[in-house]
């Protein structure tokens, strides 16, 4: 099984930071985690879980480049 985006995952606030989550098992920022089961650390409760129950990671879901994204055609 495979989701679009993985987001319900508890998450921590960072401390005097406004906008700035973490997941509350990995402490892997929301950001870097990106919606993606892979975001979380391989020793990550919730990406384990999640992995027992089936669910699989995007890594072969094409992601644009990072370097190329703002060129034009």
């Amino acid at each position: 099984m495979k989701k679009s985006f993985y987001i319900d995952y508890p998450q921590e606030h960072y401390e005097g930071q406004a906008h700035r989550y973490r997941c509350v098992f990995c402490k892997q920022e929301t950001t870097k985690i990106n919606g993606l089961l892979e975001g979380h650390l391989p020793t990550c409760d919730y990406r384990i879980a999640l992995e027992k129950a089936g669910f699989e990671c995007n890594a072969n879901k094409p992601r644009p480049s990072l370097d190329t994204t703002d060129e034009e055609d």
